[in-house]
């Protein structure tokens, strides 16, 4: 298929969700690769964060009249022409503003995931034959230097049995979280989707497709299970609860704790966060970009994931940190 060329000089910007957790990322990675943001839309009016990066945006709580508007600057004697749409909406959402996107003839930027249900890229990828435009995703963690060392290390290693991975992530929320669209997991896909799917996503990257997958553990804000893929065996833990944290991150005041112990060793990337946006962006405008193919992998597996009924734990395969866990 052959998409629009993509042309290295300032871009015209508009950004879907802007009063959101993950916008100012977004935000930053336009401004620092110098393009401009025309226009801004969230049902929330706390947007203040907007004046960091741009002071003339156009917001608009109604996304009828953010329509309009670029609407109306399409139709100017000097038509201003909108090139990404930046998508940082509920998940739920994702797939209807990237089909706004392309209604409009622009290329969208979308938070992960893409969608919640595996045949729904099937859709996106008829649209993008249709409006010859390629649909990008942001998977920052494959931009990530501890990251991008591990596989090299990995790929030269060629080990032929498997790998043995530990992957802990806690990051704390209060109970805003479980009234919120994050909480409902129809809308956000559950937390495997909502604060698993970076992890997932990278560890398939380095170790290979699923081959086997069981649950553990499932409730709303806690998951565990065990994953087999093709060059590693791992236990997982995901969990949003603070008395989940290790006794030494509570003893900090640290609110997140991320952890993949592989063979024994840690990996530390606990640095370097911050502008991995703006490396996605980067790529991205230079038509290297993550699509739907790289995502495929993981949407299947988080999806079956979240289908899945528990097992129970498991004395040879669950993460250590279920047997921490109070039961019922």
């Amino acid at each position: 298929m052959d998409y629009c060329p993509v042309i290295l000089s300032m871009k015209n910007f508009v950004l879907i969700g802007v009063a959101g957790y993950i916008a100012p990322r977004h935000l930053r990675a336009i401004k620092a690769t110098g393009n401009q943001l025309l226009a801004v839309t969230d049902p929330f009016d706390s947007v203040g964060v907007l004046d960091q990066y741009f002071y003339d945006v156009a917001y608009f709580r109604e996304f009828e009249r953010f329509d309009r508007h670029l609407d109306k600057l399409r139709r100017k004697a000097v038509p201003e022409k909108v090139d990404y749409v930046s998508i940082c909406s509920p998940n739920y959402l994702h797939d209807a503003h990237i089909r706004f996107a392309l209604r409009i003839n622009a290329t969208p930027i979308c938070e992960k995931p893409l969608v919640l249900n595996p045949w729904n890229l099937d859709a996106l990828r008829q649209l993008e034959d249709e409006y010859r435009r390629k649909i990008f995703t942001v998977l920052q963690l494959r931009c990530h230097p501890s990251i991008l060392q591990l596989r090299e290390r990995v790929r030269q290693a060629a080990q032929k049995s498997p790998h043995h991975i530990d992957l802990t992530y806690i990051t704390t929320r209060g109970r805003w979280y479980d009234y919120s669209w994050k909480g409902d997991v129809h809308k956000s896909g559950g937390i495997e989707f909502n604060i698993g799917i970076h992890f997932f996503d990278m560890l398939m990257w380095i170790f290979g497709p699923a081959r086997h997958s069981e649950v553990h553990l499932a409730e709303n804000r806690r998951k565990a299970g065990y994953l087999e893929l093709e060059r590693a065996r791992i236990r997982w833990f995901l969990s949003l609860n603070q008395e989940d944290l290790p006794p030494q991150a509570a003893k900090q005041n640290q609110r997140t704790y991320r952890s993949i112990v592989i063979d024994g060793q840690e990996v530390e990337f606990s640095g370097g966060f911050t502008d991995l946006h703006t490396v996605v962006y980067q790529r991205t405008l230079k038509g290297e970009g993550f699509g739907i193919d790289e995502v495929r992998g993981v949407t299947e597996l988080l999806y079956d994931i979240r289908h899945t009924a528990p097992t129970g734990i498991k004395k040879d395969r669950s993460h250590p940190f279920c047997r921490r866990v109070p039961s019922e």
